[in-house]
Parts: structure tokens; sequence; C-alpha cells
């Protein structure tokens, strides 16, 4: 099994930026991909990034040229580099890894856009 711990969230006025981070621990070597999802109040949760094993990366259209999902494998981390920030990000921010046998979530962190 893989746990996954957030961190970086907060309040960022619109047109900030934040750098959230997932540090993966356990069966890392099992791990195919990792992706971030976001769930805001009343709202499904919805993916905004993905990393899969050999570095293809995707993003849904809300955040296209804005956020920027990276992976540290020494350091079993995942990013989500967030620029240019606006109200409708806000969100609880959920790192996510799948392998072959499992999917895991982390508990979450919050992103709170306002001025």
């Amino acid at each position: 099994q893989v746990q996954l711990v957030e961190s970086g969230g907060g309040l960022v006025q619109p047109g900030g930026s934040l750098r959230l981070s997932c540090v993966a621990s356990g069966s890392t070597f099992s791990i195919n991909s990792m992706a971030w999802y976001r769930q805001a109040p009343g709202k499904q949760r919805e993916l905004v990034a993905t990393h899969a094993r050999g570095f293809s990366t995707n993003y849904a259209d809300s955040v296209k040229g804005r956020f920027t999902i990276s992976r540290d494998s020494a350091k079993n981390t995942l990013y989500l580099q967030m620029n240019s920030l606006k109200p409708e990000d806000t969100a609880v921010y959920y790192c996510n890894a799948v392998g072959s046998r499992f999917a895991s979530w982390g508990q979450g962190t919050q992103v709170t856009v306002s001025s």
C-alpha cells in the first residue's frame, strides 16, 4: 500500500501562486501514475492534472497554462505549482496514486483564493 500526505494549501489573493506537495510512503515502487484532484463545496471531485510513469502529463482545460504538475521520484514527492489563481480554484485538493492493485488518496489540503 501507499500512504499520501499533502501540504502547501492556504489563503491566497486572486492572481497569486501556491505550490502543493504530496509525499508518498510505503510501496512507492508500485505506483504507476499520480494525480491531483479537487473538490469545491457542493461539487463533485474533479481531476486537475495527472503525471504518469514516463513523465507524460495531462491537465483539465480549466487549469491549462496556469498549473504545472511535476514529480521528484528521488523524494517520492508530487507537486502542483499553481499560478494566476482564481476564486474558482478554491477547493480541497487531493493527491491520488494508482498502481495495478490499489488506488490511494491523501487527506486533502485546502486552497482558498479570495481578496
